[in-house]
């Protein structure tokens, strides 16, 4: 059972254990020094957060290439990676796994506050096998729940050929799919606050990116299909399998000793 803490502790270690669920210590220390080093280890660590910090270095490669490369390669290569219709129907495999590896807004920055929000306090916990099956998985079911309807649509003249040829690229399904599962790892209403944060989250993004295009539609249902999933699916998984924190923090140091010393 976890009880007070001994001695103080630090504010990540206070927030992983919130995320989990499990009682957190009462006693936190509040000083500066104490706020800027937890501050720190909170940040993506190759050691603590590999799969994280590793992928955050992957989309600054890519990042850095839309940046600095012809015009003409990186618009190819993007053509290439996007997960629309026509893609998926001729390459499917190669599009789904390329299109995870580009940020097309080039806001590199943001994906790294949500990425350390969102992405690497799961892999903390759970540790980078498990985050990584629940960023991709979400990634993959997102996209085909929502190209496929497309697919058959446009087979059966509903929508025109033209829609199968649209830029679909980003991680942004993997991450909510994580943002889901940390979701129902949440208690009280922490959970409901933030279950509700994370729907307004996802229709400011649609109302803020031309609500009644096609692209921005699929996006949007994509997006609620990749939270609830990492919510519904992936939580209650994730709770029932709980293992102990990757990144150092052992949660025996809030447990009083037992009758016997240990």
């Amino acid at each position: 059972m976890l009880l007070r803490a001994r001695q103080p502790v630090t504010l990540r270690d206070w927030w992983t254990h919130r995320l989990v669920g499990e009682a957190a210590p009462t006693r936190v220390t509040l000083t500066w020094r104490a706020v800027v080093r937890s501050c720190a280890r909170t940040l993506p660590a190759p050691r603590s957060t590999p799969f994280t910090f590793g992928y955050l270095i992957v989309l600054l490669g890519t990042t850095l290439v839309l940046r600095f490369a012809d015009p003409v390669v990186t618009a190819k290569l993007l053509q290439l990676s996007s997960t629309d219709a026509h893609n998926l129907w001729r390459r499917p495999l190669v599009s789904l796994l390329s299109s995870a590896l580009w940020l097309e807004d080039g806001g590199w920055l943001a994906y790294a506050l949500i990425f350390t929000i969102a992405l690497a306090p799961l892999e903390r916990r759970f540790g980078p096998g498990r985050t990584a099956i629940v960023f991709f998985s979400g990634h993959v079911l997102a996209t085909l729940a929502t190209e496929v309807p497309v697919m058959l649509l446009i087979s059966g003249g509903v929508l025109p050929t033209t829609a199968s040829r649209w830029l679909d690229i980003g991680v942004s399904y993997g991450f909510f799919t994580t943002a889901g599962a940390l979701v129902f790892l949440l208690r009280g209403r922490l959970r409901i606050t933030a279950l509700v944060v994370m729907e307004l989250f996802i229709a400011v993004v649609w109302l803020s990116d031309s609500p009644g295009s096609l692209d921005s539609v699929v996006t949007v249902l994509g997006h609620a299909c990749a939270a609830h999933f990492g919510l519904f699916y992936w939580g209650p998984r994730l709770r029932a399998r709980r293992e102990p924190a990757s990144d150092g923090c052992d949660t025996r140091e809030f447990a009083e000793p037992g009758p016997d010393g240990t």
